[in-house]
């Protein structure tokens, strides 16, 4: 096994934009773990009020969508789960795109059949247009997630679908899509399985470090329509099942390999195939019952780690070993279980830095009657869940959680968290009276000082409706300077919530382009400071549930000051870059 460390690394800083190695002046240095509990301390003007309002522009902006779930009676279980939400910009304007995962019906049933999927393209003016069809998207098929990214190094943003039955890859040339999904090896089943594999979250990162970008698939639940089995919640009734009556699925790691005669490892060509490593880099673990992804580097060695939420099973923290395997830690780190030792009905997942201190926290969205966890780093290599000192454990209790995103939606330099709510069991209020099937978004707002304030009846927009929400998603759509949010819900219409901050904040937008084959810089890390603080930002494809944030262009709040003093980007390969100071209002493009 690899020798490990833990320790600091140290940055350089200029007044213009460079790149450094070991040899670079050091002046100043990162965030490093803390090597004790976080000291919550207040910061000026931390206050139970908030700027943030938002308006529910979804008829406004275009955008009719509404979830399939192919429902027919019989309450087979997939239908209860879907779906998420993908923000990304398939046709290189600069503006980020959506594309709503739908679920087609049955086989046999006519309930949603030929249902599809739908691509919004941005037109810039607050509005978008449906261009599923010409984008070559219009197929049906039982979809759940998905994650986007340019896996072939030609330029522009490839599509990937998770489903009940073979995932599809879609291939963009040029802004219309092709599925390359046989001739990629990206089904994402087992080697010789019997049947496909439901899968839920997905991921691009460098596993190995070799530059292109493999493919995370996580899998659900052993479940087909010949194995559905009879669950009831009121002892009479046919209830939606919870994974507890079936096996778990492996997740799938794919590396992206040269496809024979198709270039090299190093020369960028759109030949590409995909190899299940899954054994061999330590993540088969058919006990699984994965429903969110999050990737960053967990352990402070420069290498992304994987977080994943089991639903009714112990969570995983997959650690990076450098050589292309990955080792479990997670019941060493303390995330596995909560406080009594008990595996949650994990959902969506996040990562976030709440105190600017570089001490991460993974949240965690859970079943009804189970809070969200906020395991945060308490000292290098274990966490404690700080739910409950951070005053999260109450008002998450009776909703369950599906979708969550960390987010500075005020600009005020400290990242938020939003729920998405939403129950599986249309008849849950007559069984538990406390409890609905539809229910509100939440939205905390971060005090500064390791808490959170429950701010959803200050902002506005939808956030008193009661919806059955699924992904949660946030983007700047509208390139005002904030931060927008969409959510998709289960069997009804989705929601775009415009952010219309009072102004003032300030905030700079941040662009990266990576060396090739990584041209996203998918796993890019960006400290932005302001004094001697610097708000983290990842750039990933992985979040939330079953969904996909705008990650690139990075949008940072500058907390009312006139500028950022220097921004600090380290690299996927570990090389560093570091400029500044940046204005408030500035657009910026840094190049690896």
């Amino acid at each position: 096994m690899k020798a490990r460390h833990a320790g600091p690394f140290s940055i350089c800083l200029f007044a213009a934009a460079t790149s450094c190695g070991g040899d670079g002046p050091e002046t100043a240095e990162a965030p490093s773990y803390t090597q004790t509990r976080p000291s919550f301390t207040a910061r000026a003007g931390a206050d139970a009020s908030t700027s943030i309002r938002f308006t529910d522009v979804t008829a406004a902006a275009g955008i009719d969508f509404v979830h399939a779930t192919g429902a027919f009676g019989e309450k087979w279980m997939p239908e209860t789960m879907g779906s998420g939400v993908i923000v990304l910009d398939y046709d290189g304007d600069d503006r980020p795109d959506l594309f709503f995962i739908n679920s087609t019906g049955w086989e046999g049933h006519a309930e949603d059949r030929g249902a599809t999927s739908l691509l919004l393209r941005n037109l810039g003016d607050g509005t978008f247009r449906d261009v599923t069809r010409e984008a070559g998207l219009a197929r049906p098929i039982y979809g759940m997630g998905g994650a986007a990214a340019d896996y072939d190094a030609d330029g522009d943003t490839d599509l990937y679908v998770t489903a009940v039955g073979d995932n599809r890859l879609y291939r963009n040339d040029g802004g219309r899509f092709t599925d390359v999904t046989r001739e990629t090896g990206t089904e994402g089943n087992a080697p010789g399985a019997a049947d496909p594999a439901w899968s839920t979250a997905a991921a691009w990162f460098d596993a190995d470090g070799d530059g292109w970008l493999d493919l995370l698939v996580c899998n659900y639940v052993d479940w087909t329509p010949a194995t559905d089995l009879f669950f009831t919640r009121d002892g009479v009734n046919k209830s939606y099942a919870t994974p507890e009556e079936y096996d778990g699925e492996s997740c799938r790691l794919l590396r992206n390999e040269p496809a024979p005669g198709g270039g090299t490892e190093t020369a960028p060509t759109s030949a590409r195939r995909f190899r299940d490593v899954t054994a061999e880099s330590g993540f088969e673990n058919p006990e699984g019952k994965s429903l969110g992804i999050v990737i960053d580097d967990f352990t402070g060695d420069g290498l992304p780690d994987v977080a994943i939420a089991n639903d009714t099973y112990q969570n995983f923290l997959y650690r990076n070993e450098g050589d292309g395997t990955f080792v479990d830690v997670a019941l060493d780190a303390g995330v596995a279980f909560d406080e009594f030792g008990r595996a949650r009905a994990g959902m969506g997942v996040d990562v976030g830095d709440i105190l600017n201190r570089g001490q991460l926290s993974i949240a965690i969205g859970n079943f009804s009657n189970e809070p969200v966890s906020l395991f945060t780093q308490i000292q290098a290599g274990l966490f404690q869940d700080l739910a409950g000192s951070a005053r999260l454990t109450r008002s998450t209790l009776l909703p369950l959680t599906f979708g969550l995103r960390f987010a500075d939606f005020d600009l005020d330099r400290y990242v938020d968290l939003v729920l998405g709510n939403g129950h599986i069991e249309p008849e849950i209020e007559a069984i538990q009276g406390d409890v609905t099937f539809a229910q509100p978004p939440q939205l905390f707002r971060n005090n500064g000082r390791g808490g959170f304030e429950d701010a959803g009846a200050l902002v506005g927009g939808g956030f008193d409706e009661p919806i059955v929400a699924r992904g949660v998603a946030t983007l700047d759509y509208d390139r005002d300077g904030d931060l927008d949010l969409v959510i998709s819900t289960n069997g009804g219409p989705a929601k775009l919530f415009r952010n219309d901050l009072e102004p003032g904040p300030g905030w700079v937008r941040l662009r990266l382009e990576g060396a090739a084959p990584n041209l996203g810089a998918i796993g890019a890390t960006v400290r932005v400071f302001v004094g001697d603080e610097a708000q983290r930002f990842v750039v990933s494809t992985a979040s939330s549930y079953l969904s996909q944030s705008e990650a690139n262009p990075v949008l940072a709040g500058l907390g009312g000051g006139a500028r950022a003093d220097s921004v600090v980007v380290v690299w996927p390969g570990g090389a560093r870059t570091v400029t500044g100071p940046v204005e408030a209002g500035a657009a910026l493009t840094i190049r690896e």
